[in-house]
């Protein structure tokens, strides 16, 4: 595992998981004529796996995924594939002014774009893996994280990296906090029941697709 820093703050990264420099084609002709949604349909087309949907979740998913967050005591709250920040402003509202968000993903090119579309100092965009959740908060100055959010597409990760995510988030929320899932089936909410005590269940139509919501919660 290599270490690298963002904006002065440690993280860890793959070097497996960085992207090689290419010439640009049709896909990022597209995406650049696109603005934000042409670059998270690149990243579809580029990590259909890891991204999982052709366009950010709707206002509707948003909304309704947040509403049960304690704001006001919310000092950490980290988001596992965070796109192109469909999720990061409407938390960074709501966040304290002594709160921080990180979110982490693999693909590089939403890293840079968070990066440079986002500047706020509580704001932390790490290139690395969900897996890594307890080292990636530990060397931001935290031991555990309020809230995880994670629209990742668990029905599609690869082998063993669903169960390892899932137990890694359980282990660094504390008491009182949650893992709020978003998905197309309920595949994240049974991983989160495997480890959370007590999980909520919503449903939300007015997305592409309509998606599953789940918050397990650390009682």
């Amino acid at each position: 595992m290599r270490h690298a820093q963002t904006r002065g703050r440690d993280y860890f990264m793959s070097g497996s998981e960085l992207a090689e420099g290419r010439r640009p084609g049709l896909v990022q002709r597209i995406s650049r004529a696109m603005g934000p949604a042409g670059v998270f349909f690149r990243g579809f087309v580029e990590h259909p796996v890891m991204v999982g949907s052709i366009i950010p979740s709707s206002k509707a998913t948003i909304e309704r995924m947040l509403r049960p967050v304690d704001w006001a005591n919310c000092k950490l709250f980290v988001e596992y594939g965070p796109g192109v920040g469909t999720f990061c402003r409407p938390v960074l509202d709501k966040l304290p002014r002594d709160g921080e968000l990180v979110v982490i993903d693999t693909n590089p090119m939403f890293i840079d774009y968070l990066n440079k579309t986002i500047r706020d100092s509580r704001f932390h965009a790490v290139l690395g893996s969900a897996e890594d959740v307890e080292e990636i908060v530990r060397s931001l100055g935290h031991e555990k994280a309020d809230y995880v959010l994670s629209g990742l597409p668990f029905s599609t990760l690869p082998e063993g990296v669903a169960p390892a995510i899932a137990a890694a988030t359980h282990r660094v929320i504390r008491k009182g906090g949650a893992f709020l899932t978003y998905q197309f089936s309920t595949v994240a909410r049974d991983y989160t029941a495997r480890h959370f005590p007590r999980v909520e269940t919503g449903f939300v139509w007015r997305n592409i697709p309509p998606c599953v919501l789940a918050w397990g919660w650390q009682d």
